[in-house]
């Protein structure tokens, strides 16, 4: 626990929760990245790093969460799910993680005083055992408070070629806590297996420091970037509870990481021995790492049946997936695509999502079904003139007041109540019960019910694309 002699200031977890998913490709995508999902957890990683924060009681505060406005609200209705009460700030424009924690660190200061600890940590990270990692966060914040900024080393257990390392040097006033000599980027095997054996620590990507003291480093080195931070929170507006940075400052931050902008510059960096399991779930081989293995070597999720096969990863969130004679292969499948390649290859996923991306797929960006405001949407079946979706519309939510020039839809509710406006007109649509709304009408859907609420909507017409909306009245503020 923290020392006696400790100042006891205020730890403000700031969570990084605005990256896009690449990496874990089909399961995760652009539209719904890795830190929002649930890979065999009742949980998502989102949900479960807001739960391993330090408790009030040891100083924590409410988090504040970082994030693109694309992921709003997921950020928002996540948090809510496990009762975190969490100050959730838009970035504009993607800046990398120098603007963030710049930005955080300044809020953070705003909030709670000129000597509050800043917690920055990645939301898609694996951390399985809680109480270590929060015995870690007191002791790190202890070397943050003789005044340094500290990252969270990993003991490896094994070379990993797809982290940076970190060497230690000499010992501070903190037990577990070192001066950093150098900060290294990711190795090839061979310089991985010495870092290894003299002592370097994997680099976990996630820090505290004082907020004083990481704005101050931050204007020695990358004064643009304090000021562009600066800026952008002066400008800042609340929009639906949300904390939204002006657009123009925000923007003309340069694009850098807090490693290469302050942590590898500054004379006050120090690293603190983290003893916790972690992961940074950054390929599908770390994801089969983080599960224990069946027969055979083999790791499985979801339906899947395999036959004399041996050391394979085969993950499903969709169809049946079968096997006969695999051997050390890795075979990921969406409801919409399906990844095979050979388990040492989980580094390139990247690259087949780049080519995806060049080819215009949509599938390299977006899931089958797509995630709104106000609920989901999933296609079911579509043709040249008719597209069949499933519509699912959360308790108390609405879709926006529209219209459409170049479609007529059908709506048939099979579960729950919906409320529709058609033109001048409001009507209760009951379960099996369905409602016509011609081309060109003003209509809305609304649940005014306890569960969600489900119905099939089909559409008619000559073109039937998703800008083919002209919203009238939005209460989530879409345009």
């Amino acid at each position: 626990m923290r020392g006696d002699d400790m100042a006891g200031s205020k730890i403000v977890p700031v969570i990084l929760a605005g990256g896009s998913g690449t990496r874990l490709w089909p399961i995760s995508r652009d539209s719904m990245p890795k830190q929002f999902l649930a890979l065999g957890s009742a949980r998502t990683f989102y949900q479960d790093t807001l739960l391993r924060l330090p408790p009030k009681s040891e100083g924590g505060t409410d988090p504040i969460v970082i994030t693109a406005d694309a992921f709003r609200f997921f950020a928002r209705r996540q948090a809510a799910e496990i009762g975190v009460d969490a100050t959730i700030i838009l970035e504009p424009a993607r800046r990398d993680s120098a603007a963030a924690l710049i930005v955080a660190a300044r809020y953070a200061q705003m909030l709670h005083g000129d000597d509050c600890l800043v917690l920055a940590l990645a939301a898609d990270h694996l951390v399985p055992d809680v109480a270590l990692f929060q015995q870690a966060c007191l002791d790190a914040a202890a070397a943050a408070e003789e005044g340094h900024i500290v990252t969270f080393g990993i003991t490896p257990t094994e070379p990993r070629t797809s982290y940076g390392y970190i060497k230690p040097g000499k010992p501070l006033g903190t037990p577990g806590a070192f001066a950093v000599t150098s900060f290294v980027e990711k190795p090839d095997r061979e310089t991985a297996e010495r870092y290894v054996a003299e002592g370097y620590l994997w680099n976990s990507g996630n820090f505290i420091f004082p907020a004083a003291l990481m704005l101050a480093e931050a204007a020695k080195f990358e004064p643009e970037i304090v000021a562009g931070a600066e800026a952008a929170i002066a400008g800042a507006h609340e929009d639906l509870g949300f904390l939204r940075l002006d657009d123009k400052s925000f923007a003309a931050i340069p694009a850098k990481s807090i490693d290469y902008a302050v942590l590898e510059r500054t004379d006050r960096a120090a690293v603190i021995e983290g003893r916790f399991s972690w992961s940074d779930i950054g390929s599908w081989d770390a994801v089969r790492d983080s599960r224990p293995a069946g027969d055979h070597g083999n790791v499985t999720s979801g339906p899947v049946a395999l036959i004399d096969s041996h050391n394979a990863f085969v993950h499903s969130e969709g169809p049946l997936i079968t096997g006969i004679g695999l051997d050390n292969l890795t075979v990921v499948a969406s409801e919409d695509a399906i990844l095979i390649m050979p388990s040492d290859r989980a580094q390139d996923v990247k690259h087949l999502v780049s080519s995806l991306k060049a080819e215009k797929r949509n599938e390299a960006n977006e899931h089958i079904k797509i995630h709104r405001p106000w609920g989901t949407y999933q296609t079911i079946c579509r043709g040249d003139r008719f597209h069949v979706k499933k519509i699912v519309v959360e308790p108390g939510a609405k879709l926006s007041l529209q219209k459409h020039h170049h479609r007529a839809e059908h709506w048939v509710v099979v579960r729950g109540t919906a409320e529709v406006t058609l033109n001048d007109t409001i009507k209760t649509v009951n379960e099996n019960e369905s409602i016509y709304l011609p081309l060109g009408a003003i209509h809305r859907v609304s649940n005014p019910g306890k569960i969600p609420l489900e119905l099939i909507e089909v559409q008619t017409g000559s073109y039937l694309g998703e800008d083919d909306i002209v919203r009238i009245e939005d209460i989530y503020a879409r345009v």
